[in-house]
């Protein structure tokens, strides 16, 4: 006698799970013209306020920091991460982050632990004036192990045409600031990863005051907030978001065709975070410089005369900045000079 072959996704706590994130994903944004349950999102797309709105959109994920993530019971900080970063991304084109959608996969379904990332998702996108309106979860046994989760999500964000920044307007005589990074944030996970398996010691490290493990989870900061009031002055002539690559793989991609950023890495000041992994796993200075931000999270390219000011604001901001270099003549290449201070 056949055996009845058992369908492994549970579609009843599907449902039960995704009725729980109805209040998670409650708003009072206008905008949003219905709620979770339908086959897709409504939002009105009538912007009055601008007079030539472009659209911005970006797609992100955590990368393998959410391994550790999951491991450590953090789920809510690599949400956070997720939607930081993704942020980021946008508003360095001069950006306002409208809606944001995501999508969960796992291996099984877990009521609680889907909940904590949504939650922790619609809560990271509030916290800049965004709004999470919907995405998708997905119980995907035999593809992914259960505990396992991948991560991902999508925004629109808004931005007068006339008022992009792209780095179109960066020139020879602009300096290039520093904004302070919370920690690694969502690149080089993987030669973490790497580190904590051959020299398992370093588990037992504390970095200003937190466990080694707290400190690689810090959330990735978000700078929309502290920035945003700088997007009208025009001071600002390029934005670029330090990750995967480091700053060289990064700030060029903003440059012009006839500049170089000359950087200083004397000028750098690295979190302990960084000069913990260097020591234990002795990484040389230019693995360093692609792998991790090394505590430059964005880069403010900007004209001269507005670098104290754009300072003096990011500070008021509770967000550290300096100088870090300047633009010269050259063929749109970041050149980094000078010995890091470890």
């Amino acid at each position: 006698m056949k055996k009845n072959i058992k369908y492994d996704v549970n579609i009843d706590l599907a449902n039960e799970t995704k009725k729980a994130m109805a209040k998670a994903l409650e708003t009072k944004d206008s905008r949003v013209l219905n709620r979770i349950g339908a086959f897709s999102s409504l939002y009105d797309v009538k912007f009055p306020e601008y007079k030539d709105p472009v659209l911005v959109l970006k797609t992100e994920e955590p990368g393998s920091k959410q391994l550790i993530a999951a491991q450590y019971d953090k789920l809510e900080n690599v949400s956070y991460d997720m939607i930081n970063h993704l942020i980021n991304d946008c508003i360095v084109m001069g950006a306002k982050p409208l809606t944001v959608q995501d999508a969960i996969i796992c291996g099984k379904m877990d009521k609680t632990a889907i909940n904590k990332i949504v939650k922790s998702v619609a809560d990271a996108c509030k916290k800049q004036d965004c709004v999470l309106t919907g995405g998708e979860t997905s119980e995907q046994p035999g593809v992914l192990k259960a505990g396992t989760y991948i991560l991902t999500s999508s925004i629109v964000g808004i931005v007068d045409k006339d008022k992009i920044i792209d780095g179109s307007k960066i020139s020879v005589g602009d300096v290039v600031i520093s904004l302070e990074s919370s920690g690694i944030h969502t690149n080089g996970y993987t030669l973490v990863r790497k580190i904590m398996k051959k020299y398992p010691q370093i588990l037992d490290e504390t970095v200003d005051g937190k466990s080694f493990i707290d400190a690689i989870l810090e959330p990735h900061r978000c700078y929309y907030k502290a920035l945003r009031d700088l997007f009208e002055t025009g001071w600002i002539t390029g934005l670029a978001h330090i990750t995967g690559g480091g700053i060289c793989e990064n700030l060029n991609r903003i440059l012009p065709e006839n500049v170089n950023a000359s950087i200083d890495a004397g000028k750098y000041k690295i979190p302990e975070i960084f000069k913990l992994l260097k020591k234990t796993a002795n990484i040389d200075d230019k693995e360093m410089l692609r792998t991790f931000n090394l505590g430059v999270g964005l880069t403010v390219v900007a004209k001269k005369e507005a670098a104290k000011d754009i300072i003096k604001h990011m500070r008021s901001k509770k967000i550290k900045a300096y100088e870090i270099g300047e633009i010269v003549k050259g063929n749109k290449q970041v050149v980094v000079s000078g010995e890091f201070k470890w």
